[in-house]
């Protein structure tokens, strides 16, 4: 098993060996972002074969997940060893903030093994610096416009270089823009408390920093670090938001205050927040860095993507995030021939106007199989579970190609063709991906009203 040390103060010369001469820009990798959040992901770090590895709590929960190792060269072959170490920890391996030439790597040498996923709102925005210290030409016009009432509204106003004296007001104000934003100030969030390891740790940290000042008045500041040696990273930006423009400002001039060497600037992700999205994009990023995860696959879940993609036309991007996402062996049934998976479908738990209902999703039979009875043999399986769990309905969407579908399908008491949407935390796309077409056969325990007009169907964790 790989020996891991826990992320300490002293380890910062050791890291920065690694990231400040790769090309990586994800902001994870900035050392000071692994300092001040220890308190959520609890990150650990491993020299591997020439490679920087780093290991953390996913979200502060119980999973844990591996960066994309740093380092010179092909690190697929690390594979085995970080898989061994996640299994020592009773878990599946997971390596997150790979790029594309990461997930890549994986994929040449361990292919069929992995599924893989981008999550848009871990992405992170990177710009040209020059861009922002500018803010030349029409696309950054109503930019100069914030600046400019801002100026002309408070001509007193200065920039200062953000030093230990200020850190009492920093807070202060970000205590006050969460109290606008979240209503509440009584406790300490994640984010204050990473504030707070990096105020104390500052120096050390090689955190760099800038503040807008009215009067005698801090209404706005921002810091961050280098994440490598042309990529500097904001960890923080926060402004009194009565001060209109003061966010525009304290962007443009920090930029201009960073050394020339800093050629990009990483602004981070946006979380999935429209606001904050529409906020980063109006900076006209230069690229939105993909970060992909991937997760290594159990054997039952390679023969579903197998049979997955030689019964579906859906592309592999589709079948990894289903995998990732909602798939479980408990929801699968399965049958098997000369030692394979052969035929197989899932039952999803939904709730819709018909009550709890049951989805039999990805419903397939591997071309040599067919016409065997596979899949009349798993129906029949699957509607004795749904009987026997007493759900109100069961439906299922036959493909609109084969109208034969239908036939066979009303062999176990399905009927109709109901138009249905489907609702997920995710937005994950459970149709066939043309709507007019997602027309649901439906099953119900109670068949005397008639079927509705049209299946509302959210899914139930």
């Amino acid at each position: 098993m790989i020996r891991f040390r826990p992320v300490t103060l002293h380890d910062k010369a050791v890291i920065e060996r690694y990231t400040m001469h790769a090309e990586t820009t994800d902001c994870n990798l900035a050392f000071a972002n692994m300092f001040c959040w220890l308190h959520v992901f609890r990150s650990a770090w491993a020299e591997v074969g020439g490679f920087l590895v780093i290991r953390f709590q996913i979200d502060g929960g119980e999973k844990i997940g591996y960066m994309q190792p740093v380092g010179e060269g092909d690190f697929a072959p690390l594979i085995p060893a970080l898989r061994e170490d996640a299994h020592a920890h009773g878990q599946r391996l997971r390596i997150l903030g790979l790029t594309d030439r990461g997930r890549e790597l994986i994929r040449d040498m361990h292919a069929g093994r992995f599924a893989f996923e981008s999550d848009p709102a871990q992405e992170d925005y990177l710009y040209a610096a020059d861009d922002l210290r500018r803010l030349a030409g029409r696309r950054y016009q109503p930019k100069r416009n914030h600046i400019n009432r801002f100026t002309a509204a408070y001509p007193d106003y200065r920039y200062e270089e953000l030093t230990p004296d200020r850190f009492d007001e920093c807070m202060r104000l970000e205590r006050a823009w969460r109290h606008a934003h979240e209503g509440h100030t009584s406790e300490l969030c994640a984010e204050q408390l990473a504030m707070r390891r990096g105020f104390a740790r500052y120096e050390e940290l090689g955190l760099r920093g800038g503040c807008i000042c009215v009067g005698e008045k801090l209404v706005a500041f921002t810091y961050g670090s280098a994440v490598n040696d042309h990529t500097f990273d904001i960890h923080i930006e926060k402004a009194d938001t009565a001060y209109d423009g003061a966010f525009a400002v304290i962007n443009q001039l920090f930029a201009r205050h960073l050394p020339e060497r800093f050629t990009l600037i990483n602004r981070e992700e946006d979380l999935g927040l429209e606001g904050l999205r529409r906020a980063k994009r109006s900076y006209h990023p230069i690229e939105i860095a993909h970060k992909y995860s991937a997760i290594h696959l159990h054997p039952d879940e390679i023969a579903c993507k197998t049979l997955w993609m030689q019964a579906f036309d859906d592309d592999e991007a589709s079948v990894d995030s289903f995998l990732i996402r909602y798939y479980a062996r408990h929801r699968m049934l399965t049958a098997a021939c000369d030692g394979r998976t052969a035929a197989m479908l899932h039952l999803l738990p939904f709730r819709s106007e018909l009550g709890r209902t049951t989805y039999i999703y990805g419903v397939a039979t591997a071309p040599a199989y067919r016409r065997r009875g596979l899949a009349a043999q798993l129906m029949r399986e699957a509607m004795r579970r749904i009987d026997e769990q007493s759900d109100d309905a069961a439906i299922l969407i036959p493909s609109p190609d084969e109208a034969w579908l239908r036939g066979f399908y009303e062999r176990f008491g399905f009927a109709g063709a109901v138009p249905a949407t489907f609702r997920a935390p995710d937005g994950f796309d459970f149709g066939t991906g043309t709507p007019e077409q997602d027309l649901a056969m439906v099953w119900r325990r109670d068949t005397s009203t008639p079927l509705p007009e049209t299946l509302e169907c959210t899914f139930q964790r």
